[in-house]
């Protein structure tokens, strides 16, 4: 088996057959699999998933009768999982035809690569409109190298979108879920998988899936939510910390964290959310330096939120 995709699924009936259909129709001669786990949905997923069941034979489906959160059903995917080489991805999302063909001969021909992540379109579902390459906009986009590792990672944050990454699979891989984190389980799951496999990351600079963003999407639902925001924001940061089993220092530990809650008070400054905003700059500078200079300027004029945020985002 050359490829195992993971495809986590919750009450996903508008979106998943458009997801499974990306997936199972892929340009690729080797064997893969599409593993499927629903969460004990409670809208049409279910009959979806069984109908689809009987029209793929490298579809594999397991359905839980109570909703037992993200990251067991992340476990259940990964103890399932036989192919060589592991992708995910999220129900509402798309593959463009030869994400799992170019991205597992990569691998194939690069034997110093254990990740690889390509560039996605992120797309309003409703319009269809896209907006933007995910990757290239991400706001660290500029400090992260063709081949980047765990430090990257940590330092950065999540630069690579969920469903643009496969990598090797290899003897830890059942250990590579955090319970603590049951609202982003991706990012800390590539930070374990890196880590293990002390990976070499490789971008491929071609679009070869599309992000979507709807009303329900985790985007979506966390920029809106502040308990999700501040939720996201810490299970992140645990992540990063979990990082020192490998060996990564505190140094850069301490630099990952800064990093997520300087992020975090980017987004509360953005929805003027003033108290958060200087509770987390507040946070983000509670040891010596700075992330970057637009952290060292925002916290210059964390009293001055109004004027910060005419600086930072008057031109977006």
């Amino acid at each position: 088996m050359k490829v195992s995709v993971l495809v986590p699924v919750y009450n996903l009936q508008e979106y998943i057959e458009a997801c499974l259909i990306s997936l199972l129709m892929q340009d690729i001669k080797d064997e893969f699999e599409v593993i499927v786990c629903d969460d004990g949905s409670n809208d049409g997923t279910k009959n979806i998933l069984r109908d689809m069941e009987n029209r793929f034979g490298n579809l594999v489906c397991v359905y839980k009768q109570e909703n037992q959160g993200l990251a067991k059903n992340m476990q259940t995917l990964i103890n399932l999982a036989r192919g060589d080489y592991i992708a995910y991805m999220d129900g509402d999302d798309l593959a463009l035809p030869e994400k799992l063909k170019i991205q597992a001969e990569y691998l194939d021909e690069n034997a110093d690569c254990d990740m690889v992540f390509h560039e996605s379109q992120v797309f309003n579902s409703a319009t269809n409109e896209n907006i933007k390459l995910f990757s290239e906009s991400y706001y660290n986009w500029h400090h992260i190298p063709m081949r980047s590792g765990i430090s990257d990672l940590i330092r950065y944050g999540t630069y690579m979108h969920s469903g643009s990454v496969m990598f090797r699979n290899h003897s830890h891989l059942s250990e590579t879920i955090l319970y603590e984190c049951q609202l982003v389980c991706d990012y800390p799951f590539y930070l374990m998988n890196a880590g293990y496999l002390s990976a070499n990351i490789d971008f491929l600079p071609v679009t070869l899936g599309k992000y979507r963003l709807h009303t329900d999407s985790f985007s979506f639902r966390t920029a809106s939510d502040t308990k999700r925001r501040i939720q996201s924001a810490n299970e992140m940061i645990a992540g990063v910390r979990a990082c020192s089993r490998f060996g990564v220092s505190e140094r850069v530990i301490e630099q990952g964290v800064k990093q997520h809650q300087f992020a975090a008070a980017l987004h509360f400054l953005r929805n003027n959310e003033t108290q958060l905003f200087t509770e987390y700059i507040n946070l983000s500078a509670n040891t010596a330096g700075f992330f970057n200079a637009k952290h060292e300027l925002s916290w210059s004029l964390r009293q001055d939120p109004g004027k910060l945020k005419i600086l930072l985002f008057e031109d977006q």
